[in-house]
C-alpha cells in the first residue's frame, strides 16, 4: 500500500508522491492510485476535476483520498475572475461591470471543453423558465451564488422574477426573495472569440469591488471518473463546491459534482457539497441507457423512454454485482438547484445516512420535476436513514421502482414538502421518522408501510391509472412485471397524526380518513370483489385495494380511518417544534396521556406480510427478516409493548429531546 501526498503549496506533479516531495493536482495522484493506494491531499483550494484513472477492487481494497487530519481542502468548478471594468449606463447610479473572457480560457481549465455560460439548462421535465433558457454558468461574489438575468436590462435594473407558472412556490411565501441577493445579478453573452459576463454587484465602487473574490464556474463536475465501472474508491473530508452540473433527469446523463458514473462501491463521508448548479453528487445512470431523448427528438413522452431505459440497463447487465452499493454519510449539503443526492439506476443497494441537508433548490432560479435533497429513482434496496432536512423545496422523492427501499429515522422540518413516494409498488418502509413541516407526504404509490412516525401537517394521496411502471423479483434487478398504480395496499400503524393545521391544496388531507373508501383489509377486498366486479382487470378498476391501518394516535382532531378500532384520538396540540442549538438537533413537544396509554407489539416482517402486486415482502436487503424494535434516537423498544410515534420514553407534558449533535 502506497500513501501519495498532495500539497498545493510545495507541490510539483513532476515529484514521486512522497511527502518531501508532493503532486501538486489530485488529478495527478488519481492518474497513478491503485488499489490499495491513499492519497493524502493537503490544504489549499484546488481549481481542478479528479477523474480517477483507476478504481479499487473490492470492498476491503479500495483507493482512498482523503483531506489531510485537520486540514482544509477546498475543490473548486470555478476559477477567480478579476478583470471587472464598469461600464456606462444611461442610468450613472447602476454599477454594472463587465468582463471579458476568451472563450479559449474555458477549454483550458476544463477538460470537457465546455464552456458553461454557452451551455443552456436543458432536459426532460425541466419546466421553467421558459422559453427563455438560463445556462448551466453561474457567477459566485464572496461565494455566494448570483442570479442570472436572461436580458442585459435586467442587469441594469436589477430585479428577478419568479421562475413561472409552473413552479410550485408561486403564490407562496417562498417566491419572495431575499433583497440583499436580488441584487446579485449576471448576464452573459457569448460570441466566436469571448464570453462577455455583465454583473450587479451591489453598490461597489471599482475599488471597493478589488476587495471581494468573484468567481465563475467552469467545470462540469469536480469529480468524475471519464469511463464507467470505476469502483470503491473513497473521498473522505472535502469541501466540493461551484461545479456547472447539468440538469439531472433520470432519462439524462446524471452527472453530478462528484459523479461515481455507473460504479459500484463508493464511499462519501465527512464532506460539505454545496452550490452545485444542480446536483451535487450523483449515484445515476450513463449514456447508453439513454440521455434525454424526450427533449431532443419529442417523438415519445418522457415517461415513456424512461420506461424504456429501465429495460436497456437491464440488457446491459445492470445488477447489484456491477452497480450501486454506495455509502453516503457525515456530510453536509446545501444551497444546490436540484439535489443533494440524485441517482437512477445506479443507487441500487446504497446507504444514506447521518448528512444534513438544506437550501437544496431554495432559490428557485429554475425548476422541473427532479427537484429534491435526495431524488432516486429505482432505488432498490436502498436504506436512507438519520438524515436531517430542512429548508427544502423538497426532502426525498422516491419515484419508480422504490423496492425493498427503508426511509428511517429521519427528521424533515421547514420544507415546502418533506416525502415523496411515486408510482411504485413498493415494498417501501418508512419507520421512525419526524415530518414536522406543514406538507408532510405525497403518496402516488402503493405498497408503503408507514410505522412509528410523526406526521404534523398534510398528506396527499392519489393514484396513477395512465403509467404503468416495473416491479422486480426480490432483492434483484430482473422486472418481473409492470402496473399502474392504483394506490392503497399501505399499512399504517403507530404513528401520530396531527389535525387542524394549514393545507397547501385542497388535495391534501389529515389524518387517514382520506383512506376511507380503501377496503379494510384483504378478505373486505376479496368479498368485494367477487360481489361488485366480475371481469378481470374490472375488479381492479372499481374497487379500491385494501389498507391495513391499526394502533395510531390522532392529535387535534385529526380525522381517523372508518375501520381502525385500536387508536387515541383527542383534541391535544402537542405543539410540535424541530429547531438547532449549539447543542444539535432539539425537537419540543407536548405529550398527552392518551398517547403513552396506546401500546402494540412490535412490527415485524412477518406481520406486515407482503404486498400485493410485486408480491414481495418488507425485509432486509439480505432476505433477513426484520423487527422495528427500536426507536429515532436507537432505544430500545419493548417488544410486548411499543409506543406510538418515533420516540419512546416520554414523559405525560412538555418534553425536550436531543436527536443528535
Amino acid at each position: 500500500m502506497t500513501i501519495y501526498h498532495v500539497n498545493q503549496a510545495c507541490g510539483c506533479d513532476c515529484h514521486v508522491g512522497s511527502a518531501e516531495q508532493p503532486f501538486a493536482t489530485i488529478n495527478h495522484a488519481a492518474q497513478v492510485a491503485l488499489p490499495g493506494d491513499t492519497v493524502l491531499v493537503h490544504a489549499g483550494t484546488y481549481r481542478e476535476l479528479v477523474q480517477p484513472r483507476w478504481g479499487g477492487k473490492s470492498n476491503t481494497n479500495r483507493i482512498t483520498y482523503q483531506a489531510a487530519p485537520g486540514e482544509k481542502v477546498v475543490i473548486k468548478g470555478s476559477e477567480v475572475i478579476t478583470n471587472w471594468e464598469r461600464v456606462a449606463c444611461a442610468d450613472a447610479s447602476v454599477p454594472v461591470y463587465r468582463a471579458i473572457i476568451p472563450n479559449r480560457f474555458f477549454k483550458e481549465h476544463n477538460p470537457t471543453g465546455t464552456n458553461p455560460f454557452a451551455t443552456l439548462l436543458c432536459g426532460d421535465w425541466l419546466m421553467d423558465p421558459w422559453p427563455n433558457c438560463l445556462h448551466t454558468g453561474d457567477v459566485y461574489f464572496d461565494g455566494v451564488s448570483m442570479y442570472e438575468c436572461v436580458d442585459l436590462n435586467d442587469v441594469k435594473h436589477p430585479k428577478i422574477k419568479t421562475a413561472g407558472p409552473c413552479s410550485p412556490w408561486v403564490g407562496t411565501e417562498e417566491a419572495i426573495y431575499d433583497t440583499a441577493r436580488t441584487l446579485l445579478v449576471w448576464h452573459a453573452e457569448v460570441d466566436a472569440e469571448n464570453t462577455t459576463i455583465y454583473a450587479h454587484f451591489g453598490d461597489f465602487t471599482p475599488e471597493q469591488l478589488k476587495e471581494h473574490t468573484i468567481e465563475i464556474n467552469v467545470r462540469d463536475c469536480c469529480w468524475a471518473p471519464s469511463q464507467v465501472n470505476t469502483n470503491y474508491l473513497t473521498l473522505d473530508g472535502f469541501e466540493v463546491c461551484q461545479a456547472a452540473t447539468q440538469w439531472a433527469p433520470p432519462t439524462g446523463v446524471q452527472r453530478g459534482m462528484i459523479d461515481t458514473y455507473w460504479s459500484k462501491g463508493w464511499i462519501v463521508r465527512n464532506c460539505d457539497l454545496h452550490d452545485a448548479k444542480c446536483s451535487a453528487l450523483s449515484l445515476g445512470k450513463e449514456i447508453s441507457t439513454g440521455d434525454n431523448e424526450s427533449w431532443r427528438f419529442n417523438r415519445k413522452p418522457g415517461y415513456q423512454h424512461q420506461l424504456e431505459d429501465v429495460f436497456k440497463a437491464v440488457n446491459r447487465g445492470w445488477s447489484f454485482d456491477l452497480n450501486g452499493s454506495h455509502e453516503v454519510y457525515n456530510n453536509v449539503m446545501h444551497d444546490c438547484g436540484q439535489n443533494g443526492v440524485v441517482g437512477h439506476l445506479g443507487c441500487i443497494g446504497s446507504h444514506i445516512h447521518h448528512n444534513r441537508f438544506y437550501n437544496i433548490a431554495m432559490k428557485h432560479e429554475f425548476f422541473g420535476h427532479e427537484i429534491a435533497g435526495i431524488k432516486l429513482h429505482a432505488a432498490l434496496d436502498v436504506k436512507i436513514d438519520h438524515n436531517e432536512f430542512h429548508a427544502c423545496t423538497l426532502g426525498i422523492w422516491l419515484d419508480w421502482e422504490a423496492q425493498g427501499t427503508q426511509v428511517l429515522s429521519n427528521v424533515f422540518y421547514d420544507n415546502f414538502r418533506d416525502l415523496m413516494i411515486e408510482v411504485t409498488h413498493g415494498p417501501c418502509l418508512v419507520a421512525n421518522n419526524i415530518f414536522a413541516s406543514e406538507y408532510n407526504f405525497d403518496n402516488v404509490a402503493q405498497g408503503t408501510a408507514l410505522v412509528n412516525n410523526f406526521f404534523n401537517g398534510t398528506t396527499r394521496h392519489i393514484d396513477v391509472l395512465d403509467r404503468a411502471t416495473p416491479y422486480h423479483a426480490p432483492h434483484s434487478t430482473a422486472v418481473t412485471g409492470f402496473a399502474v398504480v392504483y394506490s392503497g395496499d399501505d399499512r399504517v400503524y403507530g404513528n401520530v397524526f396531527v389535525g387542524e393545521g394549514k393545507a397547501r391544496t385542497e388535495e391534501c388531507h389529515f389524518g387517514t380518513a382520506f383512506y376511507d373508501p380503501f377496503s379494510n383489509g384483504y378478505e373486505e377486498f376479496q368479498e368485494l370483489q367477487k360481489k361488485y366486479a366480475r371481469e378481470d382487470i374490472d375488479c381492479f378498476k372499481l374497487i379500491k385495494d385494501p389498507v391495513y391501518i391499526h394502533h395510531n394516535a390522532y392529535l387535534k382532531n385529526a380525522p381517523a380511518y372508518r375501520g381502525e378500532d385500536d387508536k387515541v384520538s383527542c383534541a391535544h396540540d402537542p405543539a410540535l417544534k424541530v429547531y438547532r442549538t449549539e447543542q444539535g438537533l432539539m425537537v419540543d413537544l407536548n405529550v398527552p396521556a392518551e398517547l403513552l396509554s396506546l401500546t402494540f407489539p412490535a412490527i415485524t416482517t412477518a406481520f406486515l406480510g407482503e404486498t400485493r402486486l410485486s408480491e414481495c415482502a418488507y425485509e432486509n436487503k439480505d432476505g433477513s427478516p426484520l423487527t422495528i424494535n427500536y426507536d429515532l434516537l436507537g432505544q430500545a423498544r419493548d417488544e410486548a409493548a411499543c409506543h406510538v410515534g418515533p420516540i419512546e420514553g416520554l414523559k405525560v407534558g412538555a418534553n425536550t429531546i436531543k436527536i443528535w449533535d
